[in-house]
């Protein structure tokens, strides 16, 4: 029979047709993954945390005790009824401090102790003491990187707008108070008592200036991924090789191993085996790159290399899993489920509450949000539990008694059914003949 020349292949519509779908496919999957999940943030919000600390005192003035940082709460409150985009937390400042510390807020307004006393010496008839001016009544509108810097923008947004309008609306008050005494003011105080607040944003909880503005711990997850699948790839090929059911290509020259016959579940035991070695190696090789060469800001070395590792060895059993199960379909599925559906639904760059909801739903289990998670507790919130690290370790051993259930499941079912991976004799002895029928190719 001729054997089919290079041409001829290309005009098979099979092989067009074959290929076309499946570019097409992942090509619209991307894209409507990817861009899906972030292009619309502002329109998706909902329940962005922020706290709202009020530690006013309060004040007399007038002939009366007023306490404006509870006016100003109030007023938040109130037009957060018909906006559902951001979750006020009222907290006190020790435990707006702890969220903060623990990525549970994205940031916080603050009005100070002081903050009646300072507004109500803005028109008291008793001047400052001599040498001293009065105090500028002030909000603190705090930040939080390490959770998300897209996060930390918008509820930083919010706090100054909110305050803004706290200071507006005193600033009315404050207005009819100067008329009331008959006295006139220059424009210059009229302009100040308009608009008496002054609003400063600080950072509440810093991150270190080699922290990628808080986005190093996505970025670091998103490689123990990639490293997890890439290690699944070269470990299920090199097994294959070793068996004798690949060719193995060094430029011109083809080298084949002798076929030795083994079962599906033995070969997915024995790749899931080299993994576990490869990730020890590859995960020391990440912290070692990222820590030593490139200066990262990291604490905790020895959790974080730990975690590396295990995030690659689970990553690449799952994908493992998936070959085995579904032979190079497989490779296709693990890059959606670890990378196309993985990054935009986990709340890195985007936060969750600004996410459309099939990707929140989404994001209850896919992997990189879990890990992400885990990444910023170790590195920016001293590997407090309740940061995020027991669910990251928690579903990490869910997703691997997952993989090694379903994997072993589907081999175990495939070698009973004597689909097994034994090559035909003239396939052993070298010829291109195809391999016995075996629909998954572990």
């Amino acid at each position: 029979m001729p054997q089919p020349t290079p041409p001829s292949v290309l005009r098979r519509p099979r092989l067009w047709i074959g290929t076309g779908l499946i570019a097409a496919v992942v090509s619209m999957l991307f894209a409507l993954l990817y861009v899906g999940g972030n292009v619309n943030p502002k329109g998706n919000l909902r329940d962005l945390p922020v706290a709202l600390v009020n530690a006013d005192g309060g004040a007399d003035a007038g002939g009366r005790h007023v306490n404006l940082g509870d006016q100003v709460v109030a007023g938040i409150q109130k037009a957060a009824e018909g906006d559902k985009s951001f979750d006020w937390q009222v907290v006190s400042r020790e435990e707006a401090d702890k969220r903060l510390g623990r990525g549970k807020v994205f940031g916080a307004l603050v009005i100070p102790k002081d903050f009646s006393a300072t507004v109500a010496a803005l028109t008291s008839p008793q001047p400052a003491p001599q040498g001293k001016a009065a105090a500028a009544p002030t909000l603190t509108v705090l930040t939080n990187q390490s959770a998300g810097s897209i996060g930390s923008s918008m509820s930083s947004q919010a706090a100054q707008k909110a305050a803004h309008a706290a200071s507006a609306q005193i600033g009315q008050e404050l207005l009819k108070q100067a008329a009331a005494q008959k006295a006139p003011l220059p424009t210059a105080a009229q302009l100040k008592l308009a608009d008496p607040v002054t609003v400063t944003v600080a950072d509440g909880h810093p991150v270190g200036s080699r922290s990628a503005m808080g986005l190093s711990a996505f970025y670091y997850a998103l490689v123990l991924v990639v490293c997890g699948m890439l290690g699944a790839n070269l470990v299920n090929s090199q097994v294959d090789t070793a068996l004798g059911y690949l060719h193995t290509d060094y430029g011109p020259v083809r080298k084949r191993e002798p076929v030795q016959h083994t079962s599906r579940v033995r070969t997915l035991a024995v790749g899931m085996a080299l993994m576990l070695g490869m990730a020890l190696v590859m995960g020391t090789l990440v912290e070692v790159a990222t820590v030593g060469i490139l200066d990262m800001d990291a604490s905790h070395l020895g959790l974080l290399w730990l975690y590396s590792v295990a995030t690659i060895a689970v990553v690449g059993i799952g994908s493992l899993a998936l070959f085995a199960a579904f032979g190079t379909p497989g490779m296709l599925l693990a890059t959606i489920v670890f990378v196309a559906m993985a990054v935009p639904s986990s709340g890195a760059t985007v936060p969750l509450q600004a996410l459309p909801g099939f990707f929140r739903t989404l994001s209850e289990f896919e992997p990189l949000r879990q890990i992400t998670e885990g990444m910023r507790a170790i590195l920016y919130y001293g590997a407090q539990a309740d940061a995020g690290l027991t669910r990251a370790w928690a579903s990490m051993g869910i997703a691997l008694a997952a993989a090694l259930v379903f994997g072993f499941a589907v081999t175990r079912l495939y070698d009973r059914k004597g689909l097994h991976r034994i090559p035909s004799p003239a396939d052993e002895s070298g010829a291109a003949a195809p391999e016995a029928a075996a629909p998954a190719a572990g």
